[in-house]
């Protein structure tokens, strides 16, 4: 029977496993329905050819940059993250150092370890195919498998995501090179574009949240305003930022308010005390009084026995 392991719906990201301790009870959380498997393929193949077939834009701007036929297919075949490779290739047909292009890459693609650790949680593979599986870790396939109902899903989207991306974007990146002298002017195509809009496309409609909304536009605008001055990719690892900024800046605005919170609760508490102490006060006044006008009533009747 295949396996239909239903995670948690949470408040923060698609996917997230429920809040507590290991092994404690989580929240309550209500299941999503199952995604029939035919709807999970569909959409993955959907992102596969749309990226896929960006891996020609890769070659044209590899053999532009002056790499050879058998240096740009290997490195498609072994590097596969679109977005590491371009800064590469940018940074050498831009007349930069080959080892700095290759720095700038790599600290681009670590990201993708950190989607890594996620996705373990998630799929769940054996031990044996781990290795396999963490080379189809990247940004299409994580944002195909996150919003997946069930474990099957998940392991569905990510399979024949990654699966159906290597095999397009390395065949594309063969042609991409034996095309780019017959292509011309690759900056014309406006190839290069193809790869972020499918992704940004993938993106937004996980932003579900208002934290979320402004941490994406906050690193959009951080990206945006520093790609000028710095080298490719340095950009996109500093829009990272967006992210403890925001939550630094809800962490001050929740302990403002409850800090506001708790002055009036003290407030109310100490009116409280007062009035209570002032009856108190009145309480002791009446009971003298009383006491005095015994003391008058039992002389005068001491007074007239005598008499």
């Amino acid at each position: 029977m295949a396996e239909q392991t239903t995670f948690p719906e949470s408040t923060g990201t698609p996917g997230a496993l429920p809040a507590g301790p290991p092994g404690g009870p989580g929240p309550a959380a209500e299941e999503r329905p199952d995604k029939p498997d035919s709807a999970v393929v569909r959409d993955a193949l959907g992102v596969g050819v749309a990226v896929g077939l960006s891996g020609f834009a890769f070659g044209v701007t590899s053999a532009g940059s002056g790499l050879s036929l058998l240096q740009t297919c290997v490195l498609s075949l072994l590097v596969f993250t679109g977005a590491s490779q371009f800064a590469l290739v940018g940074a050498l047909a831009a007349g930069g150092n080959p080892y700095t292009a290759a720095a700038g890459a790599f600290f681009l693609g670590i990201r993708n370890a950190f989607y890594g650790l996620r996705l373990s949680q998630l799929l769940d593979l054996p031990r044996a195919v781990r290795p396999f599986a963490a080379h189809w870790v990247i940004d299409e396939s994580t944002a195909v498998t996150l919003p997946q109902p069930t474990r099957r899903a998940a392991r569905i989207g990510f399979t024949v995501t990654g699966l159906t991306l290597y095999v397009l974007w390395n065949l594309t990146t063969l042609v991409g090179v034996l095309g780019a002298e017959a292509l011309g002017d690759t900056d014309a195509w406006g190839l290069d574009a193809a790869s972020p809009a499918v992704f940004l496309a993938l993106l937004a409609p996980m932003l579900r949240s208002t934290v979320e909304r402004v941490t994406a536009a906050l690193a959009v605008m951080l990206a945006l305003t520093l790609l000028p001055v710095l080298p490719a990719g340095v950009p996109v690892l500093l829009s990272a930022l967006a992210a403890p900024v925001v939550l630094f800046l809800m962490g001050r605005a929740k302990g403002s308010s409850a800090g506001a919170g708790g002055d009036q609760g003290r407030g109310d508490s100490g009116g409280h005390g007062n009035r209570e102490s002032r009856g108190a006060d009145d309480d002791r006044e009446d009971y003298g009084a009383d006491e005095d006008r015994g003391n008058v009533a039992e002389r005068k009747k001491r007074g007239e026995r005598s008499v």
